[in-house]
């Protein structure tokens, strides 16, 4: 049993598939991202017959796990355009130019969570605001939960796994170029991949 979920009608703290545990209740509390142990990554279409992989590398963010109403976790992060790194400096550059984000202009792109429910099991959805070159859209995350763990430095770490697709258009990213043979160079559909180990304050 995991997180994220609702309320029951009655009032009684409950995820979707049950009463919440003593196991569950304990890892209530907040947590910081571990940005060295969290990859924030993204897959974009190309030239209609590859796929290309990114991700950011520098980024701060925090969770509020409420085990006894999990309805009432939130989770917030801010991500360093400048930091985005595709494995090429051109196309790096081409990101971060006016063409795409404008990084001098927008230089984070944020997300706060709005709401958070159980999909029964160890899988989760986490709704929220995602701003990136000022504009604001809603975004909903499915999130596997993996566990709880003291790692061998007395910290204690949650981690979580989620995906999401999102249309880079709505955001005002409209740039591209057409192929000779039909179709465009950058796919307008985005998969956003996160991997978030988090460790409980003190």
């Amino acid at each position: 049993m995991g997180i994220f979920g609702r309320k029951t009608t009655d009032g009684d703290a409950a995820t979707a598939t049950g009463v919440v545990t003593p196991e569950l209740a304990a890892l209530t509390g907040d947590y910081t991202i571990d940005a060295s142990h969290t990859t924030i990554g993204f897959v974009a279409r190309h030239a209609m017959v590859t796929n290309v992989k990114g991700g950011f590398q520098e980024f701060e963010g925090t969770l509020h796990l409420d085990g006894t109403d999990p309805s009432n976790s939130t989770a917030s992060l801010d991500i360093k355009m400048d930091s985005i790194e595709t494995g090429s400096a051109d196309r790096d550059g081409h990101l971060k130019s006016a063409d795409f984000f404008r990084t001098d202009e927008f230089p984070t792109m944020t997300f706060r969570s709005t709401k958070a429910e159980s999909l029964g099991g160890d899988d989760y959805r986490i709704t929220g605001d995602l701003e990136i070159l000022g504009t604001t859209k809603e975004i909903s995350i499915d999130l596997e939960f993996n566990g709880a763990a003291k790692d061998p430095f007395g910290n204690e770490r949650v981690g979580f796994e989620g995906k999401a697709e999102i249309l880079r258009s709505e955001w005002g990213l409209t740039w591209n170029a057409a192929l000779e043979t039909g179709g465009v160079l950058v796919s307008d559909k985005i998969k956003l991949n996160f991997d978030i180990s988090a460790i409980r304050n003190a």
